[in-house]
C-alpha cells in the first residue's frame, strides 16, 4: 500500500513531469529542434522511472513483505518479477 509519504512524493514528482510534458508539447508545436525535443522526452522518462522506483520500493516494503510474512508471498514475488522484466524489456525496445 502507498503511504502518505510516498503518495506526497509521487504526486509532487508527477506534477513536475506534467509540466515537462506540457513543455514538450509546446516545443513540438513550435517546431523546435528534434534533438532538443528528444532530450526533453528522455528527461521526462527518467523522471517517470524515479516515480516507479519509489512506488516499487514501497510495494516491496509493504505488500510483498506482508505477503511473505503471512506465508502467501509466492504470488506477490511472481508478480514483482514479471513487473521488473516488463520494465527492463521496455527499455530495450
Amino acid at each position: 500500500m502507498i503511504n502518505e509519504a510516498v503518495k506526497k512524493d509521487a504526486l509532487s514528482r508527477l506534477k513536475k513531469i506534467e509540466g515537462q510534458v506540457r513543455g514538450i508539447m509546446k516545443m513540438i508545436d513550435a517546431e523546435k529542434y528534434c534533438i532538443d525535443i528528444i532530450n526533453q522526452i528522455t528527461a521526462a522518462e527518467k523522471a517517470l522511472d524515479g516515480v516507479a522506483k519509489i512506488v516499487m520500493k514501497r510495494h516491496v516494503e509493504s505488500c510483498v513483505s506482508n505477503s511473505i510474512r503471512q506465508g502467501e508471498g509466492q504470488d506477490k514475488i511472481d508478480e514483482l518479477i514479471e513487473t521488473v522484466f516488463k520494465v527492463s524489456n521496455r527499455r530495450k525496445g
